[in-house]
C-alpha cells in the first residue's frame, strides 16, 4: 500500500523533531521550529499530533529506536560474531559523530536525561527504545552460545556502555571513548582478545 500524504507529513515532522533534539535537546526544541524545519504546513502539527510536543517527542524517540535497531540488525547480517557486530556498530556511530562535528547525540539518552523525571510518557518511550536494542542483542548472544540470563545482563551492559561512550565522545570531541568501550565489551565477549582502537 502506498504511503499517504498524511503519513509522509507525520514522518517528516517526527524526523525534524528527532534531528532537532539531537542538536538542541528536547527542551531546546520548540514546535514552531519543528514546523519550520520540516517544511510541513503550519496546521499539520496538531492535526497529526493533537497531544502536542510530548506526542511528537514520543514519535521521535520511536523513530530513533527503529533506526538504531536497523543498524544493529544490518550489522548482524554482515558480521559473523557478536564482537564483529559491535565493531560495525561502533564504526557507524563514530562516523556519525565525526560527520556531525560531535554535535549530534543519541536522542533517546537526551530525552531520558532531560525529561525522565518530568514525563512518564517520554520516560516510558525511552525505556521501550532501550529495550528494543537490548532484546535483539541478547538474542544474538544466545544464538552464539551465551546462556540466556547471562546474555541479557551482557546485552544491557553493552547498550549502556555504548550510550555512555557516545556522551563522553561528544564532550571530548573524540571517537576514542567509543573505541575504548568497544575494546572493553569485546574483552567481555571474547576473553583474551586484544582490540586496537
Amino acid at each position: 500500500m502506498a504511503e499517504t500524504k498524511g503519513a509522509r507529513t507525520s514522518l517528516r515532522l517526527a524526523e525534524s523533531m528527532l534531528e532537532l533534539i539531537q542538536r538542541h535537546g528536547y527542551s531546546g526544541t520548540g514546535l514552531n521550529t519543528v514546523v519550520e524545519h520540516s517544511g510541513a504546513p503550519k496546521g499539520s502539527l496538531y492535526f497529526h499530533f493533537p497531544q502536542g510536543k510530548e506526542a511528537l517527542g514520543e514519535k521521535a524517540v520511536q523513530l530513533a529506536a527503529a533506526q538504531f535497531g536497523a543498524l544493529v540488525a544490518d550489522s548482524a547480517q554482515e558480521s559473523s560474531t557478536p564482537a564483529a557486530v559491535l565493531r560495525h556498530v561502533i564504526d557507524e556511530l563514530a562516523g556519525m559523530l565525526d560527520a556531525g562535528d560531535f554535535q549530534l547525540g543519541c536522542p533517546v539518552s537526551v530525552v531520558t536525561l532531560e525529561m525522565g523525571a518530568q514525563s512518564d510518557r517520554l520516560r516510558d518511550a525511552c525505556a521501550r527504545a532501550f529495550e528494543s536494542w537490548i532484546s535483539p542483542v541478547s538474542e544474538l548472544l544466545v544464538s552464539h552460545g551465551h546462556p540466556r540470563h547471562a546474555a541479557r545482563a551482557l546485552a544491557t551492559a553493552m547498550v549502556s556502555m555504548v550510550e555512555g561512550a557516545v556522551i563522553v565522545s561528544r564532550a571530548q570531541r573524540s571517537t576514542e571513548p567509543l573505541y575504548c568501550a568497544a575494546q572493553a565489551i569485546t574483552t567481555l565477549l571474547e576473553p583474551g582478545t586484544e582490540v586496537s582502537a
